[in-house]
């Protein structure tokens, strides 16, 4: 091991500073952009990831994280909660830009990340690793560098009060809960109250009585072990969403929102394909504007739900995007909202040879690693505008909303 003093110079994808020493890149966890100490390393190929053995003087971007988990258990939730939120802001814009040049081979400044209203408090949803210790659940995080390890979870302050109370009625519940090793939940809340979705166990003959203890709950699901998801227990009307995916920050998915369909509809869309569309909000509000719309979805009561309501003339499929994007094109645009694995590589090869191009494709990514390589699988396109969002404060986690164009265009 060598002890070396390095100075971090900015952030990584995933939260790390980024230090480099005599052409040797250091990354250091929990580090701030100005921050000088020593790591200790071996010094083996181009690169190592090390914490501060000291820090000899601190960034001015720095601050003291309110969380105690953050420091006491080095919880992995969070990557940034000891930087300033400006600072967030920039270290998630270098991200962006760093990940499109270098791996999407395209020219681009660092964009301005709009800030989220609430730095705190906003996350509506908190999943949990579930353990059993002895007679025990413990429900919690992994540590940042252990993660296999689980702490117990006391708060989360990013997470809105509502579902941390509810996790904690949970475990007052949590002899009702299936016999198993390890289990994995998550608690989420929207405008038809609170679901709790619980994977793992073979049998839950407890079920309901364990719904009743959690009076809080709206809707109950259990995703057995190598078995489909099912609803145990509702009260009142179903959600009709069922445990789908939700946007954990309300205010700032709704500016995304607001933005990705005004980028659309400035092409005059006549028809639109938009890939992994959810619940189908946006399609809804396409189709509202007289756009003929095709929305994909593989999660099949997403999808239902979108069919319900959209009208005559568009039309939502529960599908694999790149199983049925060749039958819808062409289009004049294309939305892509994928998860962070990005598009399938079909997807990319589709809309590269699809003829005539679409006007535009307005790709939105919580991954900008992803993001940039699938921009590099499509160069006929040119990038017309790219903006931000700051879903995630806190974390190195950031929403980009990319609009593509043909090269001639």
């Amino acid at each position: 091991m060598a002890a070396i003093t390095v100075t971090v110079d900015s952030i990584a994808a995933g939260g790390d500073g980024v230090a480099r020493a005599e052409g040797f890149v250091v990354f250091v966890p929990r580090s701030a952009p100005g921050d000088v100490g020593v790591v200790d390393i071996a010094m083996r190929g181009s690169f190592a990831r090390a914490p501060f053995a000291r820090l000899v003087s601190g960034s001015p971007s720095r601050v003291d994280p309110p969380c105690p988990h953050y420091t006491m258990d080095r919880c992995g939730g969070c990557q940034l909660q000891h930087l300033d939120y400006h600072a967030q802001l920039d270290a998630k814009g270098g991200i962006i830009r760093d990940s499109i040049v270098r791996i999407g081979k395209r020219e681009l400044e660092a964009p301005h990340v709009e800030p989220s209203e609430r730095q705190w408090r906003y996350r509506r949803k908190l999943t949990l690793a579930m353990q059993r210790q002895g007679t025990r659940w413990i429900a919690g995080l992994h540590p940042y560098d252990s993660p296999r390890k689980i702490f117990a979870l006391n708060d989360c302050p990013i997470t809105d009060e509502r579902v941390v109370e509810i996790w904690k009625t949970i475990m007052t519940a949590q002899s009702l809960l299936p016999i198993a090793s390890t289990l994995r939940g998550a608690v989420r809340i929207d405008d038809t109250g609170a679901t709790f979705v619980l994977e793992g166990g073979d049998v839950w003959p407890e079920a309901p009585r364990f719904f009743d203890a959690v009076p809080s709950l709206m809707t109950l699901w259990w995703i057995p072990e190598k078995k489909r998801r099912r609803m145990m227990q509702q009260r009142g009307s179903a959600n009709a969403l069922g445990a789908s995916f939700v946007q954990v920050n309300a205010p700032v998915a709704a500016r995304m929102h607001e933005y990705v369909l005004a980028r659309v509809l400035s092409h005059k869309p006549e028809s639109v394909v938009d890939g992994y569309s959810g619940s189908g909000e946006l399609a809804m509000a396409l189709a509202g504007a007289g756009v003929r719309v095709a929305a994909i979805e593989l999660d099949s009561d997403a999808s239902s739900h979108a069919a319900m309501r959209l009208p005559a003339g568009s039309k939502a499929i529960s599908a694999k995007v790149e199983e049925v994007l060749p039958s819808l094109l062409p289009a004049d645009v294309v939305v892509l909202n994928p998860p962070r694995t990005g598009v399938d590589g079909r997807v990319t090869e589709q809309l590269e040879q699809c003829e005539p191009a679409p006007r535009a494709i307005v790709y939105v990514s919580c991954n900008p690693a992803t993001l940039a390589r699938d921009l590099a699988r499509m160069p006929r396109y040119r990038i017309a505008t790219l903006r931000a969002y700051d879903m995630f404060p806190q974390t190195a986690h950031v929403e980009t909303v990319c609009e593509l164009v043909p090269m001639s265009a």
